[in-house]
């Protein structure tokens, strides 16, 4: 049975999904987590948000289907939305052990590693740093690496340095169209046409300029290639064939390193999570890894 809270919209006219919380990691600071408990005995799902999005924005389309089946957790990156605030640089090494840290303090032994775009280089850190806690690994629109030339990176890590200061920053780095959004919302909300769309801006506005241009800069220089090929967890790569900002054939590139992986393509772009046909989707996925790890 689905626990209740999943319906529960995070604020007034916002979608539905988790009610979270702030928990603190020893030694670490303050990270923001959404859960909901699933079944008694699931295996647990951990997801991973992308870049200039939050565990809200990212999956609030998944969170109720993935219930039915399993326990879901969502936390929030290192300066993004409610997400750990710190001094340091922002490193992807850092978010994956913030994620074995969060695992740690809410007694969870092994999840299954969902990321999506930045989330995914987070799945894959968060497998390397420690193996123990994965399960196995959904990657969604995302690759083991994204900007392939040192030229291309310098260029890419200079434009992206422009917005850094700029509130719109999440709507310029990953163009998410929210009118398109806006259309696609549950048809209780949407009758109240502005919300989704002030829901997501606030989302956004949450975000810590410097923070997100380091991981934008993070995320440019990610590269496993090396070392990628010695997963041993069960994986299922989820392709968007229509990505513009992780082209397919990027994605493609993780079937090399992962032979053994499940490869489903769909015909969406990078900003498929905000529609309703991401939910089935991702369950799907995290079913198919969940069977293979038993």
């Amino acid at each position: 049975m689905v626990a209740t809270d999943v319906r529960v919209p995070d604020v007034p006219g916002g979608p539905p999904i988790p009610l979270g919380r702030r928990i603190e990691l020893p030694g670490r600071g303050t990270t923001f987590v959404r859960e909901v408990a699933g079944p008694p005995g699931a295996p647990t799902v951990l997801l991973l948000h992308g870049l200039v999005a939050s565990g809200g924005l990212n999956w609030f389309q998944a969170f109720e289907p993935l219930a039915r089946h399993f326990r879901v957790v969502a936390i929030d990156h290192r300066g993004h939305g409610r997400g750990m605030r710190s001094w340091r640089r922002f490193r992807l090494a850092d978010c994956a052990d913030d994620a074995a840290a969060l695992l740690d303090e809410l007694g969870i032994d092994r999840a299954i590693a969902a990321g999506y775009s930045m989330g995914g280089p987070i799945a894959q850190l968060l497998w390397k740093r420690h193996p123990h806690r994965v399960q196995g690994l959904v990657l969604c629109a995302t690759s083991n690496r994204f900007v392939p030339g040192v030229r291309e990176r310098l260029a890419f890590v200079t434009a992206v340095s422009a917005i850094a200061g700029s509130t719109r920053v999440g709507q310029l780095a990953t163009r998410i169209p929210l009118a398109p959004i806006q259309r696609r919302i549950p048809r209780a909300v949407r009758a109240r046409p502005e919300s989704l769309r002030a829901w997501a801006s606030a989302e956004m506005r949450r975000h810590d300029p410097r923070m997100v241009t380091e991981a934008l800069a993070a995320v440019s220089n990610f590269d496993s290639r090396k070392w990628l090929t010695d997963v041993d967890v069960p994986t299922a790569l989820m392709v968007t064939s229509g990505d513009r900002a992780v082209p397919p054939q990027e994605q493609l590139r993780l079937l090399v390193a992962i032979p053994h992986a499940d490869v489903r393509q769909y015909d969406e772009g990078h900003t498929w999570c905000a529609k309703r046909s991401f939910g089935p989707a991702m369950v799907r996925a995290c079913r198919s890894v969940a069977r293979a790890s038993r």
